[in-house]
Order: structure tokens, then C-alpha cells, then sequence
């Protein structure tokens, strides 16, 4: 599709009898090479279009309230913005505060922004806003003082929104004018504005570590941009302190974290080996001609495996996707000497002369994840085009030409940024090789229930608290099966409900005779009234479907309501396109449908006699709750 062709779409798609055109969001990505004046142009543009009509079961859309707040004027980003954040899948609501909004915004509980009441709230910072108006070049100690006293006024504004507010919240580093540094004329005192000035952005990384505030280091991200920050005379006229291309930047920047935010983060890195891990044709040039190494070409393609096992390391799933021979490969991978990745470091690997569509369908289901979950790196134009076309929900990126820029390539979209990692993202790799194991193991019965007893399972349901708390909330965004809404909750929602005696938030942990699974699930409780307690959200992680986890943890949570005197449990759920397997617990757990009202059913359960869930094969451990 050529930017033409895209403008054209979104033109035709503002006429009131315009049919729905489901592959432009999904097309937007053609307009990444377009000048930054084009993009614009198409994100006003389609601050006219419905969203239904941008609407697709391939490529789904996710509603999302941003909000733009700051210090100055921010130009072009709201098209721009719209645009990154359509072409990755989400439909914003977006709201622009005016000129020097952004302490008055954050403070301000009956505020424009206040009300809006943003799932996201960017926070634009410039230089000016740091600094006083005339300041002396000979008291550097001062200038200090001052920007210490900006960075406590900005905290105090971020602490009282994150206590009113329970979106995420992104700040930025802030990019010092080459102005003010040359604005001193000695070298020892342009080191010192240096290092005051990396102490305030150190400051500003900092408020990125408390509550649902995150902080985007904005000067690291433009040390490679083109130009300047800021126009002079644009700055100087109309108060915008960024150039249209560093808006662009902190535009894709910010969708990014909106992604992350939203849980659609992918998990899987299907990889092409042939000219994209080493360079050359393993089946034409053989074991010893592939190049790798310290040389030029190999260098990059073993800086590509560098990335990626950086990324595995983080809890990204690495597989392959090559056409080639299998046993070829397995003897690259055992006995190359200059390969980073080995066979290990794989999941899964589909090495064979089929389609490369057919290929990442098979490896999806056999890691019992969407399409959506799943980035395709490979060289060859022809494959990855293929691949757009056949499956328009994975995300494709195509290392062609100089592979010296691969690996900037593999990792400039953020497909993989996360909110945070934990230890169990560092472990995931291994927690899907110990489901392979439980795959094998499970060959060897001839009936579902012999293998269950023998798996010695044991599930353990407790209070969630600081360190699982994290996980959690990241649990309940990535989930899209086993899960009861659309919406899940976030960190500051969950975090709101764990310290509310009206609520209770349980984790779910699974251990068997393979090791721990881990955290896989949890339960978001409304205790409001006594006589019923309301489960919000339940999320199951897919490593554990099908053991009667849920059934376990349901049975715990009808122990604790009735010992509170409750006399039913009752649990909500809202459809989506994908979690059926959710809403399937309900009627299997003897739940009955109370009533149905704008789209969401709540079913009861009466707990009077006890109902009886737990399963036989499953050992349910105490675990630590307050009553």
C-alpha cells in the first residue's frame, strides 16, 4: 500500500456513507517512511473517521483515554500520536491540554484533564521550564538549588494525581538547549551545567520508580535524531519546544508505552536463520562457510543473536522459522563455535520447506498463544510480505540490506517493552521447557486423570503483597483467555484494592513434580457487601489450563467467604473476542446466571451447603490472608 493509496483511504473513509475499511490501521505502518509532515496530515485526518470503521477480527482495536499535558506547546503530536498508537492496534481518546498546563493539570482534582479521566497521562518537560529566567553563570551552585526546587514542585504534583488518579502516568527526560551550555564560556563550567543537569534528569528518573509514574529517557532516545530539538523561531513564536521529527519520536516512544500499559506486549521472537542469525546459506554454503565473528558481515548477525538472547534473558520466548534442513541445522547449533544461541535457548523450532504463515500458526498453537503474541524477524521480502498479508496481527520485521543495521532493527519498534521484568520473566524460557516435559510425560498415560494424580500438584492461593504485586497486575493485562474482561485491572488499581479493607486480591501459584510454575493466576474480590463477595477478575495463565487449577482456587475462595459469613459467591464476566476459555469456568463450577445487564453477566453461586470444587489430583496449600 503506498502513502497515497493510505491518504486516499482515510479521505474516503470520512464520508458519512463510507464502508468500513478494516485493513487501513493495520496499513499505517506504510506511512513510517513518509516525511513527518505527511503522518500529520493523516492523523488529523482521522480525528474524523469512526472507529467502527477502522474495526477488524484480524487486526482488533483497543480503546484507550490518552491525556497530553506540559510546559509548553505541543505542535503536532496529537496526529502524530493517533496515528502510532492506531497502527500498533489502539484507538485513543485523546485529550491536549493548553500551553503550561501541566502542574495546574496535575494539581487540580476538578481540572479538563482531571475529568477526562485518562488511562494515560503524558507529561511534556522542557528545558524553559527547569530554568529561571535570568540566572547567573557565576553561581552554577544555585542554578542547582533552583532546578532541585522545580523537580520537588513537579514530585509533589505527580504525588497528589497518582493518589486521585489510577492511570499510568510517563514523564520524560529533559534535553538541555546547546544554547545554555554555550552560553558559558569556560570548559569547567560547562561541566558542571552538565553534570547539574544530568542530577535533575537523574531526579526525573527517579519519580519514574514510585507508583504508576514512569519515566521515558527522552535524551538517551534522541542521541542518533537528525536535527535539532527545537525550532528557535517556532519556539520563540509559538512556544513549542520540540521540532515536528522529535515529536514523532516521542510520539512512537509513547504509544510504545501505551502498549505496555494496555498488555499487549509480544512474547515470542520467531527468528529466519539463513542471512539473518549468520550470514550466508547454511544448506548451499555449509557449516564451515556460514560467517560469523568478529568480521564484517558476521559481526552484525552475531550482534543480532547478542539481542536476541538479551531478550530471552527478559522473559521473551525465542523460536525459529526457517526453511532449511533440520539436521543441518541441529549441527550448526551444537557445533559452531561462534554461535550465542544453541538449541536450548529455543522453545519451540519449526525448521522445514513449508510456509513460513503455516509454520508461525503451528508454533503459535503449539505455545498456546495468538498470532498477536508473535514477532517474525526474517531478511527476505518475499516471506515477510507474505506473512503481513496471511497473518495481519503478527508483527514482522525485515532485516534487509546492510545487516549492520539488524540489530537496531529488531529492537527499535519496543514489540517486547514491558511496564517492568521480574524473576519470572527471566525464567519463562525454562517454565515452557518444563511444560514440554509435562507434554511427554503426559504421552505416557493412557487416561487425562492417571496423568493429573501423578503430576502431585499442589496450589497454593494467598494475599497478594509487594513483591507478587507487580506480576500480578502484569499477569492480569497480558491475559486475554482466561480472563473475564476487557479491561483488566492496572498496577494502581490492583495496588488500591489490595490495601482496601473492602477488597481482596489473591495470587494463584502452582507447583508440580517437573518444579514451580510460578505465579499463574489471581483474583480481584469485592467484599462491599458481607452477605455476597464479588469476584471482579479471575485470570489463569495458559501454561496451567486444564488441571483443574481454577477449580481449586475457587474452591479456596468459597472457604474464606463462607468463614466471613458470606451466603454466595458471585463473579462477573464480559466477552471479548478471545477469553471463552474464562467465561467456560463459571457454569462448570456449579455457577447459575443471576442476570445480564449491558453486556455482563453475573452468575451466584449459593454457598449454603459448601459447595465441593476441589479436585482430587490437586494438594491446596495455606497461604497468608487477612480475614
Amino acid at each position: 500500500m503506498r502513502v497515497e493509496e493510505v491518504l486516499h483511504r482515510i479521505r474516503r473513509l470520512r464520508r458519512p456513507d463510507a464502508a468500513a475499511d478494516p485493513e487501513l490501521a493495520p496499513g499505517l505502518v506504510h506511512l513510517d517512511d513518509a516525511a513527518v509532515t505527511t503522518v500529520a496530515s493523516a492523523g488529523r485526518l482521522l480525528a474524523d473517521v469512526p472507529v467502527e470503521k477502522l474495526a477488524s477480527p484480524d487486526f482488533p482495536l483497543r480503546p484507550l483515554r490518552v491525556a497530553v499535558t506540559g510546559t509548553f506547546t505541543p505542535g503536532t503530536l496529537e496526529p502524530l500520536l493517533r496515528v502510532a498508537l492506531l497502527r500498533i492496534g489502539i484507538a485513543a481518546e485523546i485529550h491536549v491540554s493548553g500551553f503550561d498546563q501541566l502542574v495546574l493539570d496535575l494539581s487540580d482534582p476538578r481540572s479538563a484533564l482531571a475529568e477526562f479521566r485518562p488511562d494515560v497521562t503524558l507529561c511534556l518537560l522542557h528545558d524553559g521550564w527547569f530554568l529561571p529566567a535570568e540566572w547567573d553563570p557565576g553561581d552554577l551552585a544555585g542554578l542547582a538549588d533552583v532546578l532541585g526546587e522545580r523537580a520537588g514542585v513537579l514530585a509533589a504534583a505527580l504525588r497528589g494525581y497518582a493518589a486521585r488518579n489510577e492511570g499510568a502516568v510517563l514523564l520524560h527526560t529533559v534535553p538541555l538547549s546547546p544554547l545554555e551550555h554555550r552560553g558559558l564560556v569556560s570548559f569547567r563550567g560547562r561541566a558542571e551545567l552538565g553534570r547539574i543537569w544530568r542530577e535533575l534528569n537523574s531526579q526525573l528518573l527517579e519519580l519514574g520508580g514510585r507508583d504508576t509514574t514512569y519515566t521515558l529517557d527522552l535524551e538517551t532516545l534522541l542521541v542518533d535524531h537528525d536535527g535539532p530539538v527545537r525550532d528557535e523561531r517556532l519556539y520563540r513564536f509559538a512556544s513549542m519546544a520540540w521540532t515536528p521529527t522529535v515529536e514523532r519520536r516521542y510520539a512512537h516512544e509513547a504509544a510504545t508505552f501505551c502498549r505496555a500499559v494496555l498488555g499487549r506486549t509480544a512474547k515470542v521472537l520467531a527468528l529466519d536463520l539463513d542471512n539473518t542469525l549468520w550470514a550466508g546459506v547454511l544448506g548451499d554454503d555449509g557449516l564451515t562457510g556460514i560467517r560469523l565473528g568478529a568480521d564484517y558481515p558476521g559481526n552484525c548477525h552475531r550482534d543480532v543473536q547478542r539481542r536476541a538472547l538479551a531478550l530471552r534473558r527478559q522473559g521473551v520466548l525465542l523460536a525459529v522459522c526457517s526453511k532449511n534442513d533440520p539436521d543441518l541445522v541441529a549441527e550448526a547449533f551444537t557445533q559452531h563455535p561462534d554461535l550465542l544461541l544453541r538449541s536450548d535457548d529455543f522453545v519451540a523450532q519449526a525448521v522445514n520447506w513449508g510456509r513460513k504463515d503455516e509454520n508461525l500458526r503451528q508454533l503459535a498453537t503449539t505455545l498456546n498463544l495468538g498470532l498477536d503474541a508473535v514477532v517474525f524477524a526474517d531478511d527476505s521480502p518475499f516471506e515477510c510480505d507474505l506473512v503481513r498479508r496471511e497473518l495481519p496481527t503478527v508483527r514482522v520485521v525485515e532485516l534487509a540490506g546492510d545487516p549492520a543495521g539488524f540489530p537496531t532493527r529488531l529492537l527499535t519498534e519496543g514489540h517486547f517493552t514491558v511496564l517492568a521484568t521480574g524473576a519470572t520473566d527471566r525464567e519463562r524460557t525454562e517454565l515452557y521447557r518444563a511444560r514440554a516435559g509435562r507434554e511427554r510425560f503426559a504421552a505416557t498415560f493412557d487416561s487425562a486423570a492417571d496423568y493429573l494424580h501423578e503430576l502431585k500438584l499442589r496450589v497454593t492461593v494467598r494475599e497478594v503483597d509487594e513483591h507478587s504485586l507487580p506480576r500480578l497486575a502484569q499477569l492480569g493485562l497480558r491475559t486475554n483467555q482466561f480472563t473475564m474482561t476487557e479491561r483488566a485491572h492496572t498496577e494502581a488499581q490492583t495496588r488500591a484494592r489490595a490495601d482496601s479493607p473492602e477488597h481482596l486480591v489473591l495470587t494463584v501459584e502452582v507447583t508440580d513434580r517437573f518444579g514451580a510454575e510460578g505465579l499463574v493466576g489471581g483474583l480481584w474480590l469485592d467484599r462491599t457487601d458481607p452477605d455476597a463477595w464479588v469476584i471482579e477478575n479471575f485470570v489463569l495463565s495458559c501454561r496451567v489450563f486444564s488441571r483443574g487449577v481454577e477449580q481449586a482456587a475457587l474452591h479456596r475462595v468459597a472457604e474464606l467467604a463462607r468463614a466471613a459469613g458470606a451466603t454466595r459467591l458471585e463473579a462477573l464476566f464480559r466477552p471479548t473476542a478471545r477469553n471463552k476459555p474464562g467465561g467456560a469456568v463459571w457454569p462448570s463450577a456449579g455457577f447459575t446466571v443471576a442476570s445480564v445487564d449491558d453486556g455482563t453477566t453475573r452468575h451466584v453461586l449459593p454457598l449454603h451447603p459448601p459447595p465441593r470444587l476441589l479436585p482430587a489430583w490437586i494438594a491446596l496449600e495455606e497461604g497468608d490472608i487477612r480475614a
